[in-house]
Order: C-alpha cells, then sequence, then structure tokens
C-alpha cells in the first residue's frame, strides 16, 4: 500500500492530478484548510510547480467545481423528461453532499468554465427534448436556480456554512425559554415549527428534514412545468393558443 502510494506521489504531475488532489483536500478539511502551499506538500511538489498547471487559486477553484461536475450523472436515456430532470438533480444533490465545501464554491464563481455550461446545455437539453419551447426552457432555468445544481439558496440558511459540523447541544432550558420567547414575539413562525419539530428536536432548532424539503419545492416546480407546457404558454401573453 505504501508503495502504491509513493508511486502515485512520484507520478508525473499533470492538471488532472492537481485538481484530484485539491479536491481530496476540501473533503478531508474543508475549503479553508486548501492553500497552493498545502497543495504542492500533499503532492510532493514546490508550490511553483502547481502554476504551471493552475494560474491561481480561482482557477484552481473552478477546475475543483469542473472536476465534481464530471461526477453528476448524464441525462437518463428514453425516460419522460420530467423524470430526466429529477433524476439528474438528484445526482447533482448526492455529488453536493459528498463535497460539502463545492455548494459555496459554485455560489461565489464568477468565470463559467466549459464543463459548466456543458452542464447547463445538457440540463436545457432535457426540457427541449421534452417538447418546451425555448421561450418556456428559458425560464425554467431561470426559476431552477441552484436547484440544478443540488442546493437551494434559502433565507437565512447557514447549513453550507456548518457542513460536516456538528450542531451545538442547547441545554434543555435554555431551548425552553427560546421556544417561550419565539412563541410571544414570532407566533406565526412558531407554529410552523412547533408543527415540523420532530420528537427528538427542538422548535428552536433546525429541524427540518433538507432532503425532503428539496424533493418537495423540486416536484411542485416540475408540476408546475408540466403544466405551463401543456398550456402552451409564452412569455409574450400567457396561454399560447
Amino acid at each position: 500500500m505504501t508503495q502504491l502510494a509513493e508511486a502515485a506521489r512520484r507520478a508525473p504531475l499533470n492538471r488532472d492530478r492537481v485538481l484530484s488532489a485539491a479536491v481530496t483536500l476540501a473533503d478531508e478539511g474543508g475549503i479553508e484548510s486548501l492553500s497552493m502551499r498545502r497543495l504542492a506538500q500533499e503532492l510532493s511538489v514546490v508550490p511553483m510547480a502547481l502554476y504551471k498547471h493552475v494560474a491561481n487559486k480561482e482557477e484552481l477553484l473552478g477546475g475543483m467545481v469542473d472536476t465534481i461536475v464530471g461526477e453528476i450523472g448524464p441525462p437518463v436515456p428514453d425516460v419522460p423528461w420530467k423524470s430526466a430532470v429529477r433524476l439528474r438533480v438528484l445526482s447533482a444533490r448526492q455529488v453536493l453532499l459528498r463535497h460539502p465545501w463545492a455548494r459555496p464554491v459554485i455560489e461565489t464563481r464568477t468565470n463559467v468554465t466549459p464543463a459548466v455550461l456543458g452542464y447547463m446545455d445538457g440540463f436545457a437539453g432535457m426540457f427541449l427534448a421534452g417538447g418546451f419551447s425555448v421561450d418556456l426552457t428559458h425560464h425554467v432555468m431561470h426559476a431552477m436556480g441552484s436547484r440544478m445544481w443540488g442546493f437551494t439558496q434559502e433565507v437565512f440558511d447557514d447549513s453550507a456554512g456548518q457542513a460536516g459540523n456538528q450542531q451545538p447541544q442547547v441545554p434543555a432550558e435554555v431551548r425552553a425559554t427560546m421556544a417561550q420567547q419565539m412563541a410571544e414575539n414570532f407566533p406565526n413562525l412558531f407554529k410552523i415549527a412547533a408543527a415540523a419539530a420532530h420528537e427528538d428536536e427542538s422548535v428552536v432548532g433546525n429541524g427540518c428534514d433538507d432532503q425532503f424539503e428539496f424533493e418537495f419545492a423540486l416536484d411542485l416546480l416540475l408540476e408546475g412545468f408540466e403544466r405551463l407546457h401543456q398550456e402552451n404558454w409564452t412569455s409574450g401573453g400567457g396561454k399560447g393558443k
């Protein structure tokens, strides 16, 4: 095993090997732990050797996103468009769950790479192949937003920042006080939180089932897209004739 590891370290350095090592480091220690110096140490090279394959940290992060995009399953052939879209979105979500660092990196990307464009092109193609007009597909892509990448950008959602970290334990008496204050000051939110909380969870904690909420919203969108498609909806005048 040691000989295999040493052989891998002595293998010629290339872009794929640099990106693979960077993804592994981010998986193990989070994106904050990744630096060009740390990556060079992992690959047993001097930092300057990395710059032959990635120009800077931003290009490294973009390449890492490309690497995980390659893990997303391709569109499933010969299935209805709604099933094809749903399967690919859930495949993307599984990839994001394997690489929790990727979500904040995707959210902050400003340069769109060919790999990312290719994924988006294939995503739009599933709707077009299902008979959607170009007009409706345009608006569908906007509506899907980050969901096509397997996550949602919810208000005050700190799950990306806490990925891989355990929630801090709050004493029962503190939770009770917080719940009482919430009930008094924010009664509507308290009703929703109380209804959603499980027996072993607090109404003031993160008691939502993220996977359920993600699939609920995804299915809601797909059903809405299907209705608009059946009605020949257009952005110029609502329902087509």
